[in-house]
């Protein structure tokens, strides 16, 4: 049976449709094309950095210039070429299998935060958009890395009690100000944050302004220690 799959719906290349040998994987050249993360980090953000510096709290420029809540932070890639049509592809196409992959990659970015008390929790959509959108990329995200890390997946710990306008355009006050009080504990299941380790899990990061809002959430529901874990970082090349 599967062999006859096969035949039929051969595994083709998430990004230019061309075959590969398994489902979920890119070809030679788009895996060359895509801007994977590795090397020296920024430790807030993930964000690639120039050098080889040993110092583990190394930051980048916008981390330097905007304090983060959350502890440290990590991405798979940067939200460019590849990376952009992927996040775009899952976020807006319908594309929810670039979860898996995806997911794998950002397991493997996850790594040096670790405890043993992490938890995987998503950022929250607003129900309507919810419902506009069908899925919340966020949670396939974050329930894909929780199966890899062998972590608690938790739902909906956190909400998005209010609909806020699209942060594309805004500025990074702006951005910052559009999401202030939107993203509140569950009024029960925010308790299962309480004293834990929360890894949020997003699928780009841009100015920050809605982990932000997350992480402080969390905070609120009695989380001893945030980081955040993304698919993609929007940042200037290395």
């Amino acid at each position: 049976m599967q062999s006859a799959l096969r035949i039929i719906y051969p595994a083709r290349c998430m990004t230019c449709g061309d075959l590969v040998e398994t489902d979920f994987a890119l070809c030679g050249p788009c895996w060359r094309d895509t801007p994977f993360i590795a090397g020296l980090v920024c430790n807030a953000c993930g964000a690639p950095l120039m050098g080889h510096d040993d110092d583990p709290n190394v930051l980048c420029d916008d981390c330097m210039a905007v304090e983060r809540p959350w502890s440290r932070g990590r991405a798979a890639m940067r939200y460019a070429d590849n990376g952009r049509k992927m996040v775009l592809g899952l976020k807006h196409g319908d594309r929810t299998d670039i979860a898996s992959s995806g997911s794998l990659w950002m397991s493997v970015a996850a790594q040096p935060m670790l405890q043993d008390d992490t938890v995987l929790v998503p950022i929250p959509l607003h129900w309507t958009r919810l419902l506009q959108r069908k899925y919340n990329q966020s949670a396939l995200l974050a329930k894909n890395v929780a199966r890899h890390l062998d972590r608690p997946f938790l739902a909906d710990s956190l909400v998005r009690t209010k609909r806020t306008a699209s942060l594309g355009g805004k500025t990074q006050d702006q951005r910052f100000d559009t999401l202030a009080d939107a993203i509140h504990p569950h009024p029960r299941r925010g308790r299962k944050l309480q004293g834990k380790s929360v890894m949020l899990v997003d699928d780009v990061m841009t100015s920050g302004a809605t982990l932000s809002a997350a992480t402080e959430a969390a905070m609120q529901a009695g989380a001893k220690d945030v980081c955040v874990l993304l698919l993609a970082r929007a940042a200037k090349e290395a």
